[in-house]
């Protein structure tokens, strides 16, 4: 069974989901990733749905519990790259991802979970890395 990779980037989870999410992988990554949040702790995780074409009923209730749980945790979720069609489906099967956050893409989602922090995002061109700045 393919797994779903969990990425560490800073006090951030990225996980970017490339494969299809068949019943099995989404479960696998729901217990995936809340074991990377408690050993890591980490307290941000930004999902990237960005390359799935569909997301069935099953798959949407699994992320509304993957943030259920990393909210218990002590993480927030933020899911980004949805794709209006994605959007669609997910309102006319009457999911509304209660307790999940979205963001176009993955540096909206970075700078959304720094606010909620109380941090700045900045993106410093001259050295070309982000980094995350406590606000002044």
């Amino acid at each position: 069974m393919e797994r779903v990779p969990v990425l560490k980037i800073g006090d951030i989870l990225l996980v970017s989901i490339q494969i299809d999410m068949e019943d099995q992988v989404a479960l696998q990554l729901q217990e995936d990733l809340a074991e990377k949040i408690v050993t890591t702790g980490c307290h941000g995780v930004i999902i990237d749905i960005s390359a799935l074409d569909i997301v069935d009923s099953f798959v949407g209730r699994t992320l509304a519990t993957i943030a259920s749980v990393s909210r218990v945790l002590d993480a927030e979720t933020v899911v980004v790259g949805m794709r209006p069609a994605v959007a669609i489906t997910l309102v006319e099967l009457g999911l509304s991802l209660p307790g999940i956050r979205t963001a176009l893409n993955v540096e909206l989602g970075i700078e959304m979970l720094a606010r909620s922090r109380g941090e700045v995002w900045q993106d410093d061109e001259d050295e070309g890395d982000p980094a995350a700045v406590p606000a002044s």
